[in-house]
């Protein structure tokens, strides 16, 4: 029975499978749109896969005139691109493939039968078709039952499944957090097994499939399967590593255990829960005791900064990525330098410090705490409130957004008559950290103490 909801998308299609069928050809919807119709989570608006008996060649002839726009990058792994009004489509000849063992890239060899394509993806839930424009349903390995049951299975034996894509291991991971699926002992044991062969992946989609993972609503259970099958310790070693740091000041068995915890309580925030999951890497670097065997991790976030970097340039991560996540990382504790009550000397800085980030960072910073003291948690909750009213109290009064001297380097030079140099920068961050304590001063009173500060330091240097 194909569900109601996919209607308006048969509908949608029908023209496309009209081009087909009058050639001859099968036509069938395959993958994530088939999955999601029947767990009723379907995009409207989201990109189709079809797989067709038809070759290459052939696909790019049918589309002529039909699509708005045709693409032929993939034409050599058998998929043809097009655009089909506001819908994305990609049409693949019905193949079977296989990566050698020192191999990136697949070999790939067409199949006549859509029961062969099927079997060569990556799970069962993602192994039927929907055949157009008859509506037949086409599920060879059970997939709406695994569905049914929350369970995740191979078409094929695991050891094939990922012996033919390596990265079906590291998808696991999301389909076990995103779907509520339970793998199957053997899926289990093959990924522990053959965690090594991810080597053959590129960093380019072993980074793209942890973004997909990370932005699940509720990531842990994949987080935890990567580390439990060993496959973490392939492409992210620093996650693991984590397990080995007792943590009593969060009061969980280890920081693992709170990282996995901070990174599900943040929102899906794609660099937000990124930084959620470096935070503390650098925890096993900084652990010292102390008396009675106290233990403390100081710096841990400078030096989980520089780890969160260097890992994120590994993965090939945008530099504007990197840059964010790192700094997330390194702030992430600012909020607890500033014990005392939130002065506007203190608001100024942190706002300063955190720049465009600053959403992020006081989300990050609340989601931080999992204590399950729940009177600690909420006085952290109510200091955090106190600072976001007094970021806003002085928003209106100040331009936070823009925090900058009351002078610019032209009118320092002017004021002090003398030319570009380190003493226009030295100048400017003295105006900076007047702006930062008291406030705006205006342009009277900052070249009033600018000239005062000239006349210190040039008598200083005699």
């Amino acid at each position: 029975m194909v569900p109601d909801r996919l209607q308006p998308l048969v509908a949608e299609t029908a023209p496309l499978a009209a081009r087909f069928r009058g050639a001859g050809r099968r036509l069938y919807l395959v993958g994530g749109v088939v999955r999601d119709a029947v767990v009723g989570r379907l995009d409207p608006d989201g990109d189709l896969d079809f797989t067709t008996d038809a070759p290459p060649d052939e696909i790019e002839a049918l589309l002529a005139g039909l699509a708005d726009a045709v693409w032929t990058q993939g034409k050599r792994f058998g998929t043809i691109g097009a655009r089909l009004g506001a819908r994305t489509v990609e049409i693949t000849t019905h193949r079977a493939e296989a990566y050698h063992p020192d191999s990136r890239k697949p070999d790939v060899v067409f199949a006549d039968a859509v029961e062969a394509d099927l079997s060569r993806r990556d799970f069962t839930v993602n192994a039927m078709a929907l055949a157009l424009p008859e509506l037949t349903l086409v599920d060879p390995f059970d997939g709406v039952a695994d569905l049914a049951a929350g369970r995740l299975r191979t078409p094929l034996e695991p050891e094939v499944s990922f012996t033919d894509d390596p990265l079906r291991m590291l998808r696991a991971a999301r389909f076990v957090a995103g779907y509520g699926l339970t793998p199957d002992p053997g899926l289990v044991d093959a990924v522990s097994a053959l965690r090594s062969r991810l080597d053959i992946v590129s960093d380019e989609r072993i980074r793209d499939e942890l973004d997909k993972l990370v932005v699940v609503p509720q990531p842990g259970e994949g987080l935890w399967f990567l580390v439990s099958t060993g496959l973490a310790d392939e492409f992210l070693p620093e996650l693991p590593a984590l397990a080995l740091e007792q943590d009593p000041v969060h009061r969980h068995k280890d920081v693992l255990a709170h990282t996995i915890a901070v990174v599900e309580k943040t929102s899906p925030d794609r660099l937000l829960r990124l930084a959620a999951l470096f935070h503390d890497v650098g925890k096993p670097k900084t652990r010292s005791f102390g008396p009675r065997r106290t233990v403390s991790f100081h710096h841990h976030e400078v030096v989980g900064a520089r780890m969160t970097r260097d890992r994120m340039r590994v993965l090939r991560y945008a530099n504007e990525d990197i840059d964010v996540v790192s700094r997330l990382v390194e702030l992430h504790l600012r909020f607890h330098t500033y014990r005392m009550g939130w002065t506007d000397s203190a608001v100024r800085r942190y706002v300063r410090d955190a720049g465009p980030l600053l959403d992020r960072l006081n989300e990050l910073t609340r989601c931080d705490c999992t204590t399950r003291n729940a009177a600690k948690a909420a006085a952290l909750s109510r200091r955090i409130d106190e600072l976001e009213e007094r970021i806003a109290e002085l928003r209106d009064k100040e331009e936070l957004a823009a925090l900058r001297p009351d002078l610019d380097g032209v009118e320092v030079m002017a004021r002090l008559g003398t030319g570009p140099g380190r003493t226009v920068g030295e100048a400017l961050a003295f105006l900076m950290d007047l702006r930062l304590e008291e406030g705006p001063l205006g342009k009277d009173e900052a070249t009033r103490r600018l000239q005062t500060w000239w006349a210190a330091r040039s008598e200083r240097e005699g």
